[in-house]
């Protein structure tokens, strides 16, 4: 095993397609999960709109894909990836894939970091004659930042391991450098180096999100 033979324009290359995948996907959950968990609070249990036929009816879909392994989820969404984005393969044709397998999960993580806050929170802001929207986006959502953040970024890591299992199917990236190279050519030292550069963002998203959360913690 040689490092001398490393294609590192490809390895950059797949990096910055690594990069602008988990960014834009967690972007756009960002943008659904968020609003979903944010349903899914309201109405849950002894909440504002405690509504159990709505949150067992939107439980049930949120499961369901998250039952699913990622992996079959590509494949099982490539006609419709199609449809929505032209292509199933490359940065576009991953993005909503991706989207779809972590939005589920990313809502559970802001619906339990809502519970989370004290219920004098929302009982205070509402005596003060302060609307539901008023209660979830000024006092609630605050005083729940470092639960959202940290949530962000378990998702954010998350996303890491989906975008290398897209390369099974021709997704790009790390993921998909490692398996043209390190397992069908036989270039182990190739798929090392990309094992490596994922554990090294991985380690930079946990150390940057542990950070936050400690600086907003302490506010």
């Amino acid at each position: 095993m040689s490092f001398e033979n490393i294609y590192w324009g490809d390895i950059g290359a797949a990096l910055g397609q690594t990069l602008a995948m988990v960014g834009g996907a967690l972007l756009l959950t960002v943008i659904v999960g968020l609003p979903l968990g944010i349903l899914l609070f309201l109405t849950g249990r002894q909440q504002l709109f405690q509504a159990p036929v709505a949150y067992g009816g939107l439980s049930f879909v949120l499961n369901i894909i998250r039952s699913v392994p990622f992996i079959i989820l590509l494949i099982v969404l490539m006609p419709v990836t199609v449809i929505v984005t032209g292509t199933s393969l490359g940065i576009r044709g991953v993005i909503f894939p991706l989207v779809v397998g972590t939005a589920p999960f990313f809502a559970r993580l802001v619906e339990t970091a809502l519970r989370e806050v004290d219920r004098g929170v929302i009982e205070a802001s509402l005596a003060m004659g302060a609307s539901t929207r008023q209660t979830i986006l000024r006092a609630v959502l605050p005083e729940a930042l470092p639960s959202l953040l940290a949530a962000v970024t378990v998702t954010a890591i998350v996303l890491v391991d989906y975008t290398a299992m897209s390369g099974a199917i021709g997704g790009g990236g790390l993921g998909d450098l490692a398996i043209r190279y390190g397992y069908h050519r036989f270039q182990t030292e190739i798929m090392l180096v990309c094992v490596a550069i994922l554990i090294v963002f991985v380690q930079l998203i946990q150390a940057s999100g542990n950070r936050l959360v400690a600086h907003f913690s302490r506010k």
